[in-house]
């Protein structure tokens, strides 16, 4: 979706999405997502409302705050497979999550099934592997049913 950019300019994304939202502007379709998922993420909106802090924030593996731009990626990026079906059967195991545990908790666990996927593709070198991103919300689904 996004390949190719550098990080200021996915971050700057993020911000001018919130700030039209904000001021009532037309949005792009993908403007409109990345603004509601903002919505949904009080805790970010005032960092995303300073373009300064927004482009200039770091985020290191030992900070006690979320890395904001890696989380509403991760949400993107559900969104993204759910609207495709890929991989296929993604859709299926979201919807009975869904059923569960509601759209913004389901997302949540996707996301970190696929964060533990593509952390493990990283390690290895290696294209994501779909099998055991899907085993996973099978596990997690078994998890929470029972």
């Amino acid at each position: 979706m996004f390949e190719g950019q550098r990080r200021e300019q996915l971050r700057f994304m993020y911000y001018e999405s919130w700030r039209k939202h904000q001021a009532g502007l037309a949005l792009l379709p993908l403007e409109a997502q990345i603004a509601a998922l903002i919505v949904r993420h009080p805790e970010y909106q005032a960092l995303l409302s300073d373009r300064e802090q927004t482009l200039n924030a770091e985020f290191g593996p030992d900070d006690a705050q979320q890395n904001p731009f890696l989380h509403l990626g991760l949400h993107l990026a559900v969104q993204e497979q759910l609207a495709t079906d890929r991989p296929p059967g993604v859709r299926a195991l979201y919807q009975q999550l869904l059923a569960r545990w509601g759209e913004h908790q389901a997302e949540h666990i996707a996301m970190e099934c696929l964060g533990t996927c593509l952390w493990e593709a990283q390690r290895r070198q290696q294209l994501p592997d779909h099998a055991a991103y899907l085993a996973c919300l099978r596990t997690q689904l078994a998890r929470v049913t029972h």
